[in-house]
């Protein structure tokens, strides 16, 4: 039987354990955006990434998850990501597990997904394929020849499994920053004529510390253009939603969150009550435990705590950063995290309600005969 989301409801109240964990399994990546923030930029490997037998010590002192995201680097460069993924499986149940890729592997992703979705049935699976404008402007955000192609072809590869798999859905992430501004709203319109078969597009704001920080200069306007178009896109049945249980509740809270991040970025402060370090939780590939991804928080490393990360969130110092946190020292307009402070903040929830009862939103496009 799946798992269900509903057992995670009692951390509406309750702000106990961790059901949200970000794992960044590498940094290695086979592209070069310059918006990244976690990337491995020297010769050779990325040091200190935890070994498949350390996640698997880790994974076990964590609880059942709602929501765990994979990230990088590129997940799928490192050889043993399936059994990874299988390992969290395996101990943490969690309900929906993210999976964002490049799609320059396309071979490999669409293998390693076919494997995830047969070894975890009770899993929902969401492969997210990076796209952020015109195959020209891609492959230069990229710095890789044709990897807009390679990503169609990922695309075209990992929509097959949408009929074998029903814990599968597919969707696009587009990282919206100062250079495509001004493109996003044609390049929503080119994703849902040649890519019909997603469930879900997503627009995130270019963050952190990256190599090209002036991409950061977003006009808010033109995201709040690019958001609105799509929250109007599902509400006009022209946009599905996700396939799995609560994949519309998990669309009205899109909408809710977009408009707190666009608030929050204008506002410049914190809206809102924040859940990272609490609920949210961000594992680097070294073992390093953070509340979220402004990574300067270091909450201390897996490994001088026996690999168990409720140690870990025990320590001295995660107790003082979840402090400051709470005394709303911080904001951000991470999307991960901004998902869990909606979802999971009573306040939220009649302003999620409102939007879910609006969604008018396009089934799921069959295969072609």
């Amino acid at each position: 039987m799946p798992f269900s989301p509903l057992r995670h409801v009692d951390s509406i109240f309750m702000k106990r354990k961790p059901i949200h964990v970000t794992f960044f399994v590498t940094k290695i990546c086979n592209a070069a955006c310059p918006f990244c923030f976690y990337i491995w930029r020297e010769d050779g490997p990325a040091p200190g990434e935890l070994t498949l037998p350390e996640i698997d010590r880790m994974s076990k002192s964590l609880p059942n998850l709602l929501w765990l995201s994979f990230s990088g680097g590129e997940i799928f460069v490192r050889k043993d990501f399936p059994e990874i993924v299988e390992t969290f499986y395996r101990n943490n149940k969690p309900v929906v597990m993210l999976f964002p890729t490049n799609g320059i592997m396309t071979s490999k992703i669409v293998d390693t997904m076919r494997r995830l979705c047969k070894s975890c049935p009770d899993s929902r699976l969401v492969a997210k394929i990076s796209l952020d404008g015109p195959p020209e402007y891609h492959d230069k955000m990229r710095v890789v020849k044709g990897c807009y192609d390679k990503a169609m072809a990922t695309y075209e590869g990992l929509a097959d499994l949408l009929d074998e798999f029903p814990n599968f859905d597919l969707g696009v992430n587009t990282v919206l920053c100062s250079d495509n501004q001004d493109m996003v709203d044609g390049f929503i319109d080119t994703i849902a004529e040649t890519m019909p078969r997603i469930t879900t597009h997503t627009v995130s704001l270019a963050r952190g510390d990256m190599p090209s920080p002036e991409l950061k200069n977003v006009q808010l306007e033109k995201y709040k253009a690019a958001v609105l178009k799509l929250e109007e896109r599902v509400k006009n049945r022209e946009l599905p939603v996700y396939r799995f249980p609560g994949g519309k509740w998990k669309a009205a809270q899109d909408i809710v969150q977009r408009q707190l991040i666009f608030d929050t970025a204008q506002a410049e402060k914190r809206l809102s009550n924040c859940y990272a370090g609490t609920l949210n939780v961000v594992i680097a590939a070294d073992g390093q435990v953070h509340p979220c991804e402004e990574f300067e928080m270091n909450m201390g490393n897996v490994k001088d705590h026996d690999f168990d990360v409720m140690k870990v969130l025990e320590s001295p110092e995660a107790k003082q950063i979840k402090a400051d946190i709470k005394a709303w020292k911080c904001h951000c307009t991470h999307e991960c995290f901004m998902m869990t402070n909606t979802l999971f903040n009573p306040k939220m929830i009649p302003k999620i309600a409102k939007e879910y009862v609006k969604l008018k939103p396009k089934p799921t496009t069959p295969a072609s005969s």
